[in-house]
């Protein structure tokens, strides 16, 4: 069992930035696949980024490319959202989720645990 808590959520104006973090409660982090992923009111939850057990390997949504970075310290057991240029259409509950001995998951029903989720909003 891993518990994981986001933290960093808020409100911001468009072109503002938040930074999101994810603290895992598993020593063993550094073997689990980690993925941000969103939720906006009505819609289906998705993939935001992905990054590998290594932090080498890192994936994107087409959407968030060149504004948003995802890296991980391993020693710390803790994964960060960096969400630069933000825009209205941003706007969602971020969830942080993690998957053991994996690649690079890019789907929920590949992930195993999950946060609680942190609201960013977004206005314009």
């Amino acid at each position: 069992q891993v518990q994981l808590v986001e933290s960093g959520g808020g409100l911001v104006q468009a072109g503002g930035s938040l930074r999101l973090s994810c603290a895992a409660s598993k020593h063993t982090f550094s073997t689990y696949a980690v993925g941000w992923f969103r939720q906006a009111p009505g819609k289906e939850r998705g993939i935001v980024a992905a990054i590998s057990r290594s932090g080498e390997g890192t994936h994107y949504a087409d959407s968030v490319k060149g504004r948003f970075t995802i890296s991980r310290d391993n020693a710390k057991n803790t994964v960060s959202l960096q969400m630069n240029s933000l825009r209205p259409e941003d706007t969602a509950v971020y969830y942080c989720a993690v998957r053991r001995d994996y690649g690079l998951p890019l789907t929920t029903y590949e992930y195993e645990y999950w946060g609680q989720g942190t609201q960013v909003t977004v206005s314009s």
